[in-house]
């Protein structure tokens, strides 16, 4: 059984192959059963959090499942509050055929599916990118999007100054053309694409500052009390999700929905419908579009895939 580090599955997952990959499992319509999540009592501290997200193609070739293991208290322990790894199997014989960094697996497929929602939904002249937010998604999105996309230009903005210009340095460091501001309202205004990967609960994005023909990709909001766009934002675009688990999962959706900011029938889409065809993504060069995605392990499934050449 092959074991990939951090850095091998980093190496192992290039974004000019893990996008592809994730277009044909969605247009497979390959899908996964509910993940299960269970609370782990932690005397003394925040109770910790053990999920198990189970996938399978069922065309024989492989399955597998990820484990995630939240554990809050270990901000004082100074270690990782996520741990995660995924374990893929043949799906025919059952052998276990890779054990793969979870953490570096779910932060490089993350960023691809924005990339593969983007090249449905953005603009195709889209050169510059706006990142809300200065954590690990954050910088790998750049380069997912990089390989759909036309992207000249990063601008980061992050609510701690310090960060964010970290990360503009990492980047620049990486050959980008990056730059941290302050002022999130201007960013938006230079922006073609915007993406926040935050664990904001109140709206960061500004519907009213949205400008026409941008695309707006929504990462981080996964809880119901989350959210990184208002009201507005949502009222005023075209919204698509990657899996109707949104509708019930983001704070970005549940709110406009019980507001009346969005209904049901006026959803664009789902990733599957967008990868297999069945629905139009950008159906003019005024629109605005935002994606929604909470992810599912159909994701993991398919980038593990590609990091053991299956």
């Amino acid at each position: 059984m092959q074991v990939l580090s951090a850095a091998a599955t980093a190496a192992a997952l290039p974004y000019d192959r893990l996008v592809p990959a994730l277009r044909q499992a969605f247009a497979a319509g390959i899908e996964a059963p509910p993940r299960a999540h269970y609370v782990l009592p932690r005397p003394g501290e925040a109770d910790a959090t053990l999920l198990t997200m189970p996938v399978w193609a069922g065309n024989g070739s492989c399955g597998g499942v990820k484990i995630v293991n939240v554990t809050p208290g270990n901000a004082a322990r100074g270690l990782p509050a996520v741990t995660a790894s995924f374990l893929l199997f043949d799906e025919v014989t059952g052998e276990h055929l890779a054990l793969i960094d979870g953490g570096t697996l779910t932060a490089r497929r993350t960023a691809a599916v924005s990339a593969l929602a983007a090249a449905c939904l953005a603009r195709q002249d889209s050169r510059t990118l706006l990142l809300v937010g200065a954590g690990a998604v954050a910088g790998e999105l750049p380069f997912a999007f990089r390989t759909v996309l036309p992207i000249e230009r990063v601008i980061v903005w992050n609510r701690g100054a310090e960060r964010g210009e970290a990360l503009a340095a990492r980047l620049r460091a990486a050959g980008l053309a990056a730059s941290y501001t302050a002022d999130l309202a201007a960013g938006l205004a230079a922006a073609d694409v915007v993406s926040a990967a935050t664990l904001s609960e109140q709206p960061l994005i500004a519907g009213a500052e949205l400008r026409a023909g941008q695309h707006v990709d929504l990462v981080g909001s996964f809880r119901p009390a989350m959210r990184e766009l208002d009201d507005e934002g949502i009222r005023r675009a075209s919204v698509f999700i990657d899996t109707a688990a949104a509708l019930h999962e983001s704070g970005d959706l549940i709110g406009p929905l019980a507001s009346g900011a969005l209904d049901e029938a006026r959803l664009g889409g789902t990733l599957y419908d967008l990868c297999a065809g069945r629905v139009a993504g950008r159906t003019s060069p005024e629109a605005i579009t935002v994606f929604k995605g909470v992810g599912v392990a159909v994701e993991d499934l398919a980038a593990a895939m590609v990091a053991v050449g299956r």
